[in-house]
């Protein structure tokens, strides 16, 4: 009984939003969020995750959210991303949960395309790619490009064959994969040590290496997309850390340390 009052009252989706110092962006993130939703007539929740900014982030967040039910805001140390993710992950109510970059790089009009696998074809998994027929990039330098697709390369030499995009920060996901898979992460697990600079990681790679692992369905997904110049990425600094994350992920699973899906069925 219990678990039936529990899916009437659920939201049909959920939005989380990972922000560190977004003060310029995230008024205008969550309005074109809400004013999408609205228009769509989805029973929905966003969750902001401030990351700790240093800026007016939490500020602005809470000035806009001020007497608006399906928004939340979460506060986390300044842990990385990936910490941030999993938070409002976890925390998310939503039959299906989205997270999604504060830059919507990726239009959140694009849920749509993502949930139409979930919905009509049973996928666990819809993720937003920016390769294949049908993707559109838009302003991306082509170091940038050239970098993404290297990193593409060890990545699916390593941990994620066939998957072409790992990186695009906009995924869907049926809310009991989300919870089983973020609960489960090993080298973006803990909650670690608070950090200086910004830093995005390899998380998404563990995140899909554990979704093929627990014989989850994923669908990659061609969007629109557009690149958004940001001096929180470091691309040489933090594709060097992100490929040793690939590695020790390889390494976590030779290990051990994921179980296997028989262990993790409900």
């Amino acid at each position: 009984m219990l678990g039936i009052l529990f899916k009437l009252v659920m939201s049909y989706l959920s939005v989380v939003i990972p922000a560190y110092n977004e003060e310029n962006n995230l008024r205008q993130t969550l309005a074109s969020i809400e004013d999408f939703l609205a228009s769509v007539g989805w029973d929905y929740e966003v969750l902001i995750v401030d990351d700790g900014s240093r800026d007016r982030t939490v500020e602005v967040a809470e000035k806009y959210i001020e007497g608006k039910r399906p928004f939340r805001l979460l506060k986390n140390p300044h842990r990385g991303k990936a910490y941030a993710v999993k938070t409002g992950m976890l925390a998310a109510e939503g039959e299906y949960v989205l997270f999604s970059d504060a830059d919507l790089a990726t239009p959140i009009k694009e849920v749509r395309r993502l949930l139409l696998w979930l919905t009509d074809h049973d996928f666990d998994l819809a993720i937003a790619s920016r390769e294949g027929i049908g993707a559109r990039r838009e302003g991306e330098p082509f170091y940038r490009h050239l970098m993404g697709r290297v990193f593409n390369r060890l990545v699916q030499s390593l941990a994620l064959r066939g998957i072409e995009d790992s990186q695009c920060g906009f995924k869907l996901f049926k809310r009991e994969a989300a919870q089983k898979i973020f609960t489960r992460l090993y080298v973006y697990g803990g909650e670690g040590n608070e950090i200086k600079h910004a830093y995005t990681g390899a998380f998404d790679v563990e995140v899909l290496f554990l979704a093929r692992k627990y014989g989850y369905r994923v669908k990659d997904v061609p969007v629109e997309w557009s690149f958004v110049k940001t001096p929180r990425v470091n691309a040489l600094r933090d594709s060097v850390k992100m490929f040793r994350d690939v590695v020790m992920i390889r390494w976590a699973d030779l290990r051990g340390r994921y179980g296997n899906i028989d262990h993790l069925a409900p």
